[in-house]
């Protein structure tokens, strides 16, 4: 289910502190009902090269297609992400973060992990068109229990960034997310299942 910003907003988490130059573009709630110690388990399934944007083949298809564009396009080369255009937001960590752990890196999705905490898990991807924090917490819900919500931060880079982000929102938010949720439900429920 989408959020409004401020349930992200209104978390005490570390991440507003290192980011506040980058903008709340989507919350969402995942479908992942656990007790406090969840979000290891949901971070594994996220980073794993089985991980929910694999299990939806439209979702598939359409990642498929993006990078396949940011290829013939330029848009993902070395010179235009983390360490080039961008500096890296684990620059930005003080120190306990940075000598904490990071957690994994995504094993078929181009984002590097850049902290891990109890209730926290962020990684970033930068290219020609945006610099993108993925923020996952787990948080508790309504009903006393608890389970995990997903931020997308991003700084658009110009113009083009901008414009970017505007055309592809109609079908993130409509067709990507949707689908996503479902999936990482269904993997949630099966991994519960045992």
């Amino acid at each position: 289910m989408r959020l409004p910003n401020s349930a992200h907003t209104s978390q005490p988490w570390r991440i507003h502190e290192l980011a506040s130059d980058f903008k709340v573009e989507d919350v969402w709630a995942l479908p992942t009902p656990g007790g406090p110690d969840g979000l290891d388990e949901l971070v594994r399934q996220m980073t794993s090269g089985d991980g929910a944007h694999n299990a939806n083949p439209v979702v598939r298809a359409l990642f498929a297609i993006r990078w396949r564009l940011g290829s013939l396009l330029g848009w993902d080369k070395a010179d235009t992400g983390l360490g080039s255009r961008v500096p890296s937001l684990r620059d930005r960590l003080p120190a306990d973060l940075r000598e904490g752990p990071r957690g994994p890196d995504f094993r078929a999705a181009p984002f590097t992990a850049v902290y891990r905490t109890d209730n926290e898990y962020v990684a970033e991807l930068a290219n020609k068109t945006v610099h993108v924090l993925m923020h996952v917490g787990w948080v508790k819900d309504p009903a006393g229990g608890y389970r995990g919500q997903m931020a997308a931060l991003v700084k658009p880079n110009g113009l083009f960034g901008t414009a970017y982000m505007a055309a592809i929102k109609p079908v993130r938010v409509a067709v990507v997310y949707p689908r996503l949720m479902r999936s990482i439900e269904r993997r949630w429920q099966r991994q519960a299942a045992g």
